[in-house]
């Protein structure tokens, strides 16, 4: 095969597909995160690594393709090569939809990491006050208008 037969755009498609199935799994993780469903979270864990490495398989095979047609085996190797004659306007069109997808993709996982991150601060806050009797750093003020750990005291009675 020459260089002039490779063509990078070829797994284009299939990266459509993968890069969806991503996203539609980071939607469904979304709204688990939101219902507060641990089990159907979990769930969602083994698709979505599936389908990242299916992308990351895909990517590498364009990129290995680039490196064939004489291009930087990357990203910015994929745009020199769209701006050669080997290159058709569906290419190009494809390749920004990409993009667009991805950049989907990359903001439901900020925004899920944003909840997972929240879901941990309420998870330590309710650690703190059983395991403290309040949440760290939750001081008030006393009487003496100093700051006070308010506590919650627990008694044993035996008897």
């Amino acid at each position: 095969m020459s260089a002039i037969d490779i063509n990078p755009a070829d797994s284009l498609s299939a990266e459509h597909q993968a890069i969806r199935a991503l996203t539609q799994l980071l939607q469904q993780e979304q709204e688990q995160l939101v219902l507060g469903d641990i089990a159907a979270i979990a769930a969602l864990t083994e698709p979505k690594a599936k389908a990242a490495v299916r992308m990351a398989e895909l990517a590498a095979g364009r990129h290995q393709a680039l490196g064939k047609a004489g291009f930087e085996a990357d990203e910015s190797g994929m745009k020199a090569w769209l701006e050669t004659p080997a290159a058709s306007a569906a290419a190009h069109t494809s390749w920004q939809e990409l993009i667009a997808l991805a950049e989907v993709g990359k903001e439901l996982n900020r925004v899920n990491g944003t909840l997972i991150n929240k879901q941990m601060v309420r998870n330590q806050n309710v650690l703190n006050i059983l395991q403290h009797g309040s949440v760290q750093g939750n001081a008030v003020y006393g009487p003496d208008g100093q700051t006070a750990n308010k506590s919650v005291k627990r008694h044993i009675v035996v008897g």
